[in-house]
């Protein structure tokens, strides 16, 4: 196990996570909820943390990382960004304790959409946002947003890649790595506009507009809400987030598919085509049950 590589991987990874602290960080300071502070301490603990780690190790290479290797960097890469992830809860004290901090990083970043919030709507913004990209940055992976940023990681790319892109079969769209996971998170980030945008169309403010985007993007439903999406009561908002869970689905790879012109190809994919079915299945299904035991009308069941 190369140990020193493994390492110099991972600071790099803490840094890419403290730098994502600066998005958050700026709706703190506008809406001076008093969590800039948390924050700013969290991501000063990250990049320092990760520079340190990073330059102690940058003078260890390796021409050529193993699968083994990889899996080892993946896995220690997600526990750090569990820990960084739980600082600003923490440091904010959003929660009462540290598990319970370390559980909704986990639960973001993991993209289980658990949550030991009792009252969200009290939570600062600033961490309510922090909450919903750790939602958004595991929805792609943070192993393929720091192969995407990150130029030095290309060496054993294709191994990281393969070791954390969902899917039985990831594949290399383009000829570098670097390449395809840019291209990945320009098609994420491209949902992500769009979505925001139907979102503030509908009736949503920016703010709950992102926040609700990162959570159905990452197919795990962070909100802003203690109601969740039924605070709202609207039809539109409800197809928008449903279109778009369904859109989140489906492999990032096919999405690249079919904007390059290869619609047929990925449509013959057997697990697009498995997805497709059983969600069809399920939505007629639940939607006859709910029909029958709980609303008057069909359109109310769908």
């Amino acid at each position: 196990m190369r140990w020193y590589y493994m390492m110099r991987s991972v600071g790099a990874i803490a840094v890419c996570i403290g730098l994502t602290m600066l998005f958050p960080l700026i709706f703190s300071v506008y809406y001076s909820d008093g969590s800039a502070w948390p924050l700013i301490k969290s991501m000063t603990i990250a990049l320092g943390a990760g520079l340190t780690i990073f330059l102690i190790f940058r003078r260890f290479k390796q021409p050529y990382m193993s699968h083994r290797n990889a899996i080892a960097i993946v896995t220690i890469g997600w526990i750090a960004a569990t820990l960084i992830g739980a600082l600003p809860f923490f440091l904010s004290g959003t929660f009462g304790t540290f598990t319970d901090c370390i559980f909704e990083s986990i639960s973001g970043f993991s993209t289980t959409g658990a949550s030991v919030l009792t009252n969200i709507e009290s939570v600062p913004k600033g961490i309510l946002m922090w909450r919903s990209l750790t939602h958004w940055l595991g929805g792609m992976g943070i192993i393929v947003l720091s192969l995407a940023i990150l130029p030095f990681l290309g060496l054993g790319g294709m191994q990281l890649y393969k070791a954390e892109a969902p899917g039985p079969t990831p594949d290399k769209l383009t000829p570098r790595i670097r390449d395809t996971a840019s291209a990945l998170w320009r098609i994420y980030l491209g949902f992500t506009l769009a979505m925001i945008i139907m979102l503030i169309c509908g009736g949503m403010d920016v703010f709950d507009s992102i926040c609700h985007t990162f959570g159905t993007l990452a197919t795990g439903g962070f909100s802003t809400k203690n109601l969740s999406i039924a605070h709202y009561n609207s039809a539109y908002i409800d197809a928008v987030i449903t279109i778009f869970m369904l859109l989140a689905g489906v492999n990032f790879s096919l999405h690249y598919q079919m904007l390059s012109g290869k619609s047929s190809f990925a449509l013959r994919d057997p697990e697009l085509r498995f997805f497709l079915s059983i969600s069809a299945v399920l939505i007629i299904v639940t939607t006859v049950v709910l029909y029958q035991t709980t609303y008057p009308s069909l359109s109310q069941a769908f």
